[in-house]
């Protein structure tokens, strides 16, 4: 059965991202994801704390964003005064360099560094558009064991390209339900953001939300 209106916007980090935005621009997707009611509104840690009442919407931010190649300590302290700054969630891009070099260990001690700042969900992104299943396989197992809460497929900045369904489906089989799954780059329609519902996603990044929402029953 597909979800209603309002259980697909629960699933909806509502997400604004963009190296130009405003303030102003902020306050609007502000506006929008409670107007929405999705789950979360996403947006970069300069923006945050918020001059708007988001209500029931969580607030979640970035940090690493959007190469990754930040040191540990770095990380640990953007998610440190993100968290402090008001946000509940942070979606970290992990060192994909330390994954593909098979430094599994150091990956997973940039991962704990900075689940030790954050009270609230840790998200991984993973850029899975560059990685062999190989690869993303390790990636959910490491952050899996560093404590992290979700494994997100991608910034939506990378060339390589956004969320796929195989990537999805392959990243659920190997977390089976211990962590969420955020599909994350290039989802900008209702059925697009089915796919990856039923590929397994349990959360997903769009600025498109209102026209994801369109095309679910009320």
């Amino acid at each position: 059965m597909e979800p209603t209106r309002a259980d697909l916007a629960h699933y909806l980090d509502h997400t604004l991202l963009k190296t130009d935005a405003t303030a102003d621009d902020v306050r609007r997707a502000a506006a929008e994801a409670v107007r929405l009611g999705v789950f979360a509104l996403c947006v970069s840690p300069n923006m945050i704390p918020l001059d708007v009442d988001l209500g029931q919407v969580r607030l979640a931010t970035v940090c690493g964003f959007p190469s990754g190649k930040h040191t540990a300590h770095v990380k640990a302290a953007e998610a440190r005064q993100a968290v402090a700054a008001g946000a509940d969630e942070v979606d970290m891009v992990i060192d994909i360099g330390l994954l593909k070099a098979g430094r599994d260990d150091d990956l997973i001690a940039e991962i704990a560094a900075v689940k030790r700042e954050i009270p609230g969900v840790l998200k991984l992104i993973v850029e899975s558009a560059r990685l062999s299943d190989d690869q993303l396989v390790v990636a959910c197992q490491a952050a899996e064991e560093a404590g992290a809460d979700f494994v997100k497929t991608s910034t939506g900045f990378d060339p390589a390209g956004g969320a796929s369904i195989h990537a999805v489906r392959l990243m659920a089989r190997t977390v089976g339900g211990r962590l969420g799954i955020k599909a994350s780059g290039g989802i900008r329609d209702y059925a697009t953001a089915i796919a990856m519902i039923e590929a397994g996603a349990t959360r997903i990044g769009c600025s498109a939300s209102a026209q994801i929402l369109a095309g679910a029953h009320s």
